[in-house]
């Protein structure tokens, strides 16, 4: 007889663009066993053709997520089929599977909701094949955002000793002032302090926030948002409780001085913030989903098409999103957050 334990966790994973290297790291994980239920959403033939273009023997196990969860064992994947609309051939995009990806994504958000501990991984898309086969898409983060009905998504990078999260994502530059709204700054905030207790077990999270402007508006003569909205909201959250630095001068907030203090750290947009990570941490940083109902993490890096089917692909990012994934769920003993309670008081 098989005895059950509920309080396994499992990783949704959708390995991505099927002609990338995302079904190449996803036959990876049956190298070794896992404490956890690791399952992919994909086709199963793709899966059965890049093994075998990899010279790897794998098992699929056909899964039904409304069973209890039970560890993965040794060259066996368990799998939620999709079908692809054409086989896929590894470095070569099609944009007839475009479809296919997003029903990954709605197949494992769906799985989700079973009722067992679970975290969805996502593997690296091609937006560009999925706008060519006439699919608005801008993003993982906003297609997840839409078909989870959530508030506001904030996304987090994260590796080794640092976090950063984002105000503004995939904008022009030229855009950017524009969203730095009295707003939208204590909606990011509140978000990102609500997900650092729920999902990160940190009780009074800390954090630092950068300016929008060079040594951060220097008193108004280089550009006045940080006066006229980041410092008026720091201080309402700060008569509130939060502990909140800034805002500072990105060319020195990235210092022991404030990094050893800060929880995690909020960039006013992608490039002032992420090029700092990815320099710490390349292949080796995890991109994480705050502010949706569920916990969504990312590897760091893109489809790497020339490299699909050669064996050459690092795994690295994959299993550190996926460690980040299970150490969000086990410090997930908080009550789910309520949406509407995070809320801007501008």
């Amino acid at each position: 007889m098989t005895t059950h334990n509920n309080s396994i966790s499992r990783l949704l994973i959708t390995p991505g663009e099927p002609a990338g290297i995302g079904p190449d790291l996803a036959i990876g994980l049956a190298e070794n066993q896992s404490d956890a239920e690791l399952i992919l959403v994909a086709d199963p033939a793709l899966l059965e053709q890049r093994a075998a273009l990899l010279g790897k023997k794998i098992t699929l196990q056909l899964i039904d997520p409304q069973q209890p969860p039970e560890p993965n064992a040794a060259g066996v994947l368990k799998v939620i089929p999709v079908a692809l609309k054409e086989r896929a051939v590894a470095g070569q995009l099609n944009s007839n599977n475009a479809h296919y990806v997003l029903a990954c994504l709605d197949s494992a958000v769906a799985a989700l909701g079973a009722g067992y501990p679970a975290a969805l991984v996502t593997g690296p898309i091609h937006k560009g094949i999925i706008n060519q086969a006439g699919i608005p898409f801008s993003g993982h983060t906003e297609y997840l955002t839409k078909i989870t009905s959530a508030v506001e998504p904030v996304m987090m990078l994260a590796t080794e000793g640092l976090r950063v999260a984002l105000l503004t994502t995939h904008l022009p530059l030229s855009k950017v002032a524009e969203q730095v709204t009295r707003q939208r700054v204590e909606l990011i905030i509140r978000i990102l302090h609500a997900d650092l207790q729920q999902h990160f077990g940190i009780k009074n999270p800390q954090i630092a926030v950068c300016g929008l402007n060079p040594h951060a508006g220097e008193d108004g003569h280089l550009g006045r948002e940080e006066i006229e909205v980041i410092i008026p909201v720091l201080q309402h959250l700060r008569n509130e409780g939060m502990a909140l630095r800034g805002p500072l001068p990105a060319d020195t907030l990235f210092i022991p001085e404030h990094l050893d203090w800060a929880d995690a750290v909020l960039a006013m947009y992608h490039d002032q913030g992420l090029p700092v990570l990815k320099y710490k941490g390349f292949g080796q940083a995890v991109n994480i989903t705050l502010g949706l109902p569920i916990i969504r993490t990312s590897v760091d890096h893109g489809t790497a098409l020339t490299l699909a089917g050669s064996g050459k692909a690092s795994g690295s990012s994959l299993r550190y999103a996926m460690q980040v994934g299970l150490e969000m769920l086990a410090a997930g003993d908080a009550p789910p957050r309520n949406d509407h309670e995070i809320t801007s008081s501008f």
